[in-house]
């Protein structure tokens, strides 16, 4: 449900009578939206939220109104089919498995149900900041499930804390209070710090795991996990035409867009206005001082637009010796050999220096600056996994929508290096 919040004022009246939540909890092949996109379905039909553009909306709102009806869960799975032409189904051939859970009216001076209490939270949390929502799916036709935690910093959650250790101590009927499985935990404890979503299954009444090799099939209960970070930081080192046409792309991306200059005369123009901040300081200086006090991470992203040999080498030198996402830089092929020679001399490792982007950006023919910021945010989504072919659509086959999840994401060549130190 993160993808919903904030809630619009106008859809929060209909937060007072039933309603049902409905949420993508697998997806397979191209499918438009990814796990965790929920839509919410009032009992007067209104609607807030889409799970495909259209494709199964129609199907979702009639399975929201017979689980409201009956109050028991609905856990149904959408593809493509060429039998039925009428059947609700994703023109795009992938293939959608929606967990629909209804919510009871507000009883007046009652306990609010947990998914109700998760909505009201969310909505009056601070935009931006981390935050993880968890809930116990109930089984297909079971009521009485809905169960939800909000985790507000779930970069350092613990699954053993109260709140998430209640919603998994029940691991199915018949087995109230027992051990819950060290790979559920693991799971779990995986999804709430990598960010994204993703449905942790649980134990049946037989003490298994869903198993379709084995004949049973996923669809019990289960754990989804909707965690969302921090937004991950770009730092833009040069104040030019460059940097003001990459820091609002950036922001387009959602990166937390810092711009570096030394030059204060640069640095202070109105149209760096966009940048969530502005720092006056060495590159290299400041970058050293951000990693020592904690605040740049493995999804740190550094543009190193200054083009000028007294900023770019230091600034690279200490940028290839930390943990980043991303580290490009900007110049002609003929400079990035010379700072090849001069990182080298620095005693920089080939292998880090084979992490540099540069020249900066994908070969898209780019010429103007904002051309130019096109080409360094298209590279960044491209490194981002390694399925990027960077080919045009039309001459690729297979999936086009990607949605792995962050902490599925390959090694950088630092965490190579320090697996085992």
């Amino acid at each position: 449900m993160l993808d919903l919040i904030p809630l619009p004022g106008s859809w929060t009246p209909h937060l007072g009578g039933r309603f049902a939540v409905a949420t993508i909890v697998g997806a397979g092949g191209s499918v438009p939206r990814p796990v965790g996109t929920s839509m919410l379905v009032a009992e007067s039909g209104a609607v807030l939220g889409s799970l495909s553009g259209g494709c199964v909306e129609g199907a979702v709102v009639a399975l929201a109104q017979e689980a409201m009806d009956d109050g028991g869960s609905r856990r149904r799975t959408f593809g493509f089919s060429s039998t039925d032409a009428f059947a609700a189904g994703l023109t795009c051939g992938g293939e959608l498995d929606i967990h629909v859970e209804p919510v009871p009216a507000a009883v007046p001076g009652g306990t609010p149900h947990p998914l109700r209490a998760a909505l009201v939270h969310l909505a009056g949390a601070v935009a931006g900041e981390p935050v993880a929502l968890v809930r116990r799916l109930s089984p297909d036709g079971v009521a009485g499930g809905g169960n939800a935690v909000v985790v507000p910093d779930p970069a350092s959650a613990r699954v053993k804390a109260p709140e998430l250790a209640a919603l998994l101590g029940a691991v199915g009927p018949g087995r109230e209070g027992a051990e819950t499985p060290a790979n559920v935990r693991l799971q779990l404890q995986s999804l709430l710090r990598g960010g994204g979503a993703g449905l942790v299954p649980l134990p049946g009444p037989d003490g298994c795991l869903p198993d379709r090799a084995a004949g049973r099939p996923p669809g019990g209960p289960a754990i989804l996990v909707e965690s969302r970070l921090a937004p991950p930081r770009m730092l833009v080192f040069g104040a030019n035409d460059f940097g003001a046409a990459l820091v609002p792309a950036a922001k387009l991306l959602g990166y937390h867009v810092t711009l570096v200059d030394a030059r204060p005369a640069f640095a202070g123009q109105p149209r760096f206005a966009a940048a969530d901040a502005v720092v006056t300081d060495w590159p290299h200086r400041y970058l050293a001082a951000e990693a020592a006090a904690g605040r740049l991470d493995s999804r740190t992203v550094a543009a190193v637009l200054t083009h000028d040999p007294k900023f770019d080498l230091p600034l690279l030198e200490t940028a290839l010796g930390l943990d980043l996402a991303y580290v490009g830089a900007m110049g002609s092929r003929r400079s990035h050999l010379q700072r090849v020679d001069s990182l080298l001399s620095a005693g920089i490792r080939p292998g880090r220096i084979a992490q540099l982007h540069s020249p900066i950006g994908l070969d898209l023919g780019a010429v103007t600056p904002a051309e130019v910021a096109v080409s360094i945010t298209a590279e960044l989504i491209a490194a981002r996994t390694r399925a990027a072919s960077c080919a045009p659509l039309r001459e690729t086959s297979g999936s086009i929508h990607q949605h792995s999840a962050p902490s599925q994401a390959p090694a950088t060549l630092y965490q190579q290096e320090n697996a085992w130190t």
